[in-house]
């Protein structure tokens, strides 16, 4: 490269700050000389992720569902590839995290919704996935996230009844296997799975509840229910103890569920989650009795 290609680039300076100290001057040339190879860094990161995620966009088709008083709820699904309405397929149910909330129906396929669907996935596991989407302001399940503890309410959240009538409508609509129905979701979806597990404990083959919550005093109902939960040691979002002390009370009550705490890991402890082979295998091996 020549003199004559740069002409009319800007040369690459840093924000004004509102403040000075004297560590500034230091710091401003560590930046100067790391920040564009940190930039690059992630942008030559971001391009595997991207490239996943909008698979994921396409092969998620968007839908709504309307209940009997015209409510909606947005939502993606994943149809097995050359489904057969002649055989039955497993139903996974995912419920995002709080930062994914809207009505663009799409913000629900950024986390682990790439990864089912992949070639290899598909063609290991053919299964209908499905991601709702919550709207902004509502909650899988009207409690604190920061609270130590929480009894659940009498009735769902709009959203999560409107889940249950999702479920139920597929189920009509596709060839859907009633014994391998599975529930998963992360930080407020973990919630929204611990939820959904109490209220309906016979209907899900299995439950994947990351860096969530539940009502400990509902264990007893989950004793049946084969679950692997996962949470983050250093959460500071939602309080690694509500995992642990729902997984605690299952066991109480004669249950055995499974329990990954990642160690110094903090909020996002979906990403090894979903990076990991063996939560799929440990998922779908799951059968109702």
């Amino acid at each position: 490269m020549d003199a004559g290609d740069l002409r009319g680039c800007r040369p690459f300076t840093l924000p004004e700050y509102p403040f000075r100290d004297p560590f500034d001057n230091k710091l401003e040339i560590i930046m100067r000389r790391t920040l564009p190879f940190i930039l690059l860094t992630a942008a030559m990161i971001s391009i595997p992720t991207a490239a996943m995620a909008q698979k994921a966009k396409e092969r998620f088709a968007a839908k709504e569902y309307k209940d009997a008083d015209d409510n909606q709820l947005l939502y993606r699904i994943l149809k097995p590839q050359d489904y057969d309405p002649k055989k039955s397929y497993p139903l996974v149910i995912f419920w995002h995290g709080a930062g994914e909330r809207g009505d663009n129906n799409t913000s629900q396929l950024v986390h682990g919704m790439d990864d089912f669907a992949t070639d290899e996935m598909m063609a290991k596991y053919p299964a209908f996935v499905v991601a709702p989407q919550c709207p902004t302001g509502e909650r899988w399940v009207n409690v604190s996230w920061a609270a130590d503890s929480h009894q659940m309410e009498e009735k769902p959240s709009e959203s999560m009844r409107m889940s249950f009538e999702l479920i139920d409508a597929l189920q009509k609509e596709f060839s859907i296997d009633a014994n391998r129905i599975y529930a998963c979701g992360l930080s407020m979806g973990g919630f929204g799975t611990w939820d959904a597990l109490q209220r309906r404990p016979n209907q899900f083959a299995a439950a994947i509840p990351i860096c969530g919550g539940g009502d400990t005093a509902e264990a007893a109902e989950l004793v049946n229910t084969p679950i692997w939960a996962f949470h983050g040691g250093a959460d500071t979002v939602v309080k690694t103890q509500r995992s642990r002390d729902m997984i605690e009370a299952i066991k109480a009550a004669g249950g055995k569920p499974k329990y990954t705490e990642y160690p110094n890991v903090g909020h996002n402890s979906w990403a090894q989650t979903f990076a990991n082979p063996e939560v799929y295998d440990w998922l779908f091996a799951q059968h109702r009795e």
